[in-house]
């Protein structure tokens, strides 16, 4: 499993140790010079750099650097950590892009890597990854909270797996309908050509389709009772009947009373 995450723009990591020269005295370095995210002058050559045409950012511009490590302290995460701490070395993109769909000010986006030794085609396939799991978080939200994943109680793993495959075929069904379903769009949406309608406009349009489509399923039964039991022929299989159970309710044990010796009043006039 290899780890992509985003960083702040203004870490600070360290370089691998460059190869120590012969008969250096003293304690040998764990780290290197400073990469400063802030700092143009600290980043120096970048290992690849790849410019990408795309069509909602314009040209994207992917820069990486190998072996870069962060300064770890017994602090935060670490803090119970015994001994010398590790060496983690990962690679760092920086993406930058001309333009937002929303038109704000694009920012650089600093991408840190788990892997080492990228190549252009790692670099280009890493950022792509990263703005993809937009998508993905939408279609986990769709399946939440329009087709109602997490709404029965289940109880097994079981009915868990198979009520997920009835999520996902219903999801299919509403992504193959596109062609044929109707921009409904709220009055504060854009409007959005048939052949990029989202599973959720598709989803309101849905009721019109239906009846549309084909069943794959046969023409259903007739609904009359049947026949029944032939005339003159004897019930072989009679109605089991049970005991009535009357719960009785337990008697309380008789308790003697001690009379009392003191006098009652009398009653005078």
């Amino acid at each position: 499993m290899q780890v992509l995450a985003r960083m702040r723009s203004d870490r600070v990591l360290r370089r691998a140790v460059p190869p120590r020269q012969p008969h250096t005295m003293g304690r040998p370095p764990r780290h290197g010079g400073e990469f400063v995210f802030g700092h143009p002058d600290t980043w120096g050559t970048p290992d690849t750099e790849t410019v990408t045409d795309t069509r909602l950012y314009g040209t994207a511009t992917a820069r990486s650097w190998n072996r870069l490590l962060p300064k770890l302290t017994h602090r935060s995460s670490w803090a119970a950590a015994d001994g010398t701490l590790p060496i983690v070395e990962g690679t760092v993109i920086r993406l930058d892009i001309d333009h937002l769909p929303s038109g704000a000010t694009p920012k650089p986006v600093w991408l840190w890597w788990s892997g080492t030794d990228a190549t252009p085609a790692d670099a280009d396939r890493l950022w792509q990854a990263y703005l993809r799991r937009f998508d993905i978080e939408h279609t986990f939200r769709l399946f939440k909270q329009t087709l109602g994943w997490t709404c029965p109680k289940i109880r097994t793993p079981e009915a868990a797996d198979r009520w997920t495959w009835l999520i996902l075929a219903a999801y299919t069904q509403l992504r193959l309908a596109r062609p044929l379903a109707a921009d409904r769009r709220r009055p504060w949406e854009k409007p959005s050509s048939p052949d990029r309608l989202t599973p959720a406009r598709v989803r309101r349009d849905f009721r019109h389709i239906r009846p549309q489509a084909g069943c794959p399923a046969r023409a259903p039964k007739s609904t009359r009772p049947g026949p029944g039991r032939p005339p003159g022929r004897k019930n072989t299989r009679p109605t089991p009947r049970h005991d009535v159970h009357t719960p009785h309710r337990t008697q309380p044990a008789n308790r003697q009373t001690k009379k009392s010796t003191t006098p009652r009043p009398r009653r005078i006039g």
